[in-house]
């Protein structure tokens, strides 16, 4: 088996799930985690991992990092990683590593596969010249069209939605593939009362920033108390848009902020919601939704959702089967698709119904992952 490098500086945050259990459903290559440190943060579940630092980065290693990115290069660390591991090809994921990674797929002569999967990409470029996510990122706009212009690395959009933002932000269309991550449908399933025998309970999870798109749940809500007045509104996350949102939904009980929540939690909140709900909006920055997991695992397990993301609405759900979709901020559309699947029994369990064979037969990680392995074939046999 030809060994691929999946590229992350920091392996890995507990959020990214998603880059563990992709590299764990790869059957043909095989997948070793790489980076500048190891956090030990999220389990990598028997996926083999290799750094050559260990915890967060020290002084002395952050400036010797902001140098090495100044110039271009990769770190004689790294290198001596890369060098024993010998890899066919490297996977980064996010734009921000693909740029950090290409120096060593130069060095090593071997392709390099990036995967796009939102503010890496439908951030305006602008905004990182101008600094404003950071100095770190000021030169990320033009290293990224340089590096789209080197003939052997691959761009991969988790969504439609992605590809054309990439392509947009001047990407090569020919060498930018969608491939959807997907999600294991053993990991969420089913469980208790079908959606229709459940309290009117609405679903909230995320980070609790302005994409997320919260505010328009809480004004959608306050409208549906009036139909439903035993509605409850659970919101799971954590974020700098927290205070703000707590100011605005003031004292009402029948709104719960639970903060951030381990997997463990979110399994069994998606077993007590009748209805779950990301109505996601394009940032000022333009910073926007790629295909959001968390979609996939709501109707995984058997509950309808609600959504505005992007990429969510066209190819992360079946619009009027496993849930709605509606246009970024309508609160009018939002709050009559959250009273009819609050209010309509059978509505809610034939579309929480439909959710698992959905993710099962389109959007199932192991279909998903013998794809984005073609593409893995494809870039090391081109010339």
């Amino acid at each position: 088996m030809r060994t691929v490098a999946i590229y992350r500086t920091e392996i890995l945050p507990l959020s990214e799930t998603f880059v563990r259990d992709q590299a764990l459903a790869l059957r043909r290559w095989h997948p070793v985690l790489v980076g500048e440190r190891d956090i030990d943060a999220l389990p990598l579940e028997g996926l083999e991992s290799r750094a050559p630092r260990q915890g967060p980065a020290t002084f002395l290693q952050k400036i010797q990092g902001v140098i090495t990115r100044k110039i271009n290069s990769a770190s004689p660390q790294i290198m001596r990683v890369m060098r024993r591991l010998r890899p066919a090809l490297i996977h980064a994921h996010f734009g921000f590593d693909g740029v950090e990674a290409w120096p060593i797929a130069r060095r090593l002569n071997i392709p390099l596969v990036v995967t796009l999967h939102g503010s890496d990409i439908t951030t305006y470029m602008r905004w990182f010249a101008e600094g404003r996510t950071g100095r770190r990122w000021k030169n990320y706009p033009a290293k990224l069209s340089r590096l789209g212009r080197w003939d052997r690395v691959w761009f991969v959009a988790v969504s439609g939605h992605i590809r054309d933002a990439a392509i947009a932000a001047g990407l090569p269309a020919d060498r930018v593939v969608v491939r959807h991550i997907g999600l294991d449908p053993k990991k969420f399933t089913p469980s208790g009362a079908s959606p229709g025998q459940r309290k009117p309970v609405i679903l909230f999870l995320g980070r609790l920033v302005e994409k997320k798109g919260a505010r328009y749940l809480l004004e959608a809500f306050e409208r549906v108390r009036k139909v439903v007045p035993e509605a409850r509104l659970l919101i799971a996350g954590d974020g700098p848009e927290a205070p703000s949102l707590k100011e605005k939904a003031g004292n009402d009980p029948a709104v719960e902020f639970l903060g951030a929540v381990p997997r463990e939690t979110v399994i069994r909140l998606m077993t007590e919601a009748r209805v779950f709900c990301l109505p996601s909006v394009t940032a000022e920055s333009g910073d926007a939704e790629g295909l959001p997991l968390v979609l996939l695992e709501a109707q995984a397990s058997g509950v309808p959702v609600v959504t505005s993301a992007r990429g969510g609405t066209t190819e992360g759900i079946l619009d009027g089967e496993t849930g709605f979709a509606f246009p970024e901020r309508d609160v009018d559309a939002l709050t009559k698709h959250l009273e009819a699947l609050l209010t309509d029994d059978a509505l809610a369990d034939r579309m929480g119904a439909a959710g698992p064979e959905f993710i099962a037969t389109k959007q199932n990680i192991h279909l998903c992952t013998e794809k984005l392995e073609e593409l893995y074939d494809r870039a090391v046999a081109a010339p």
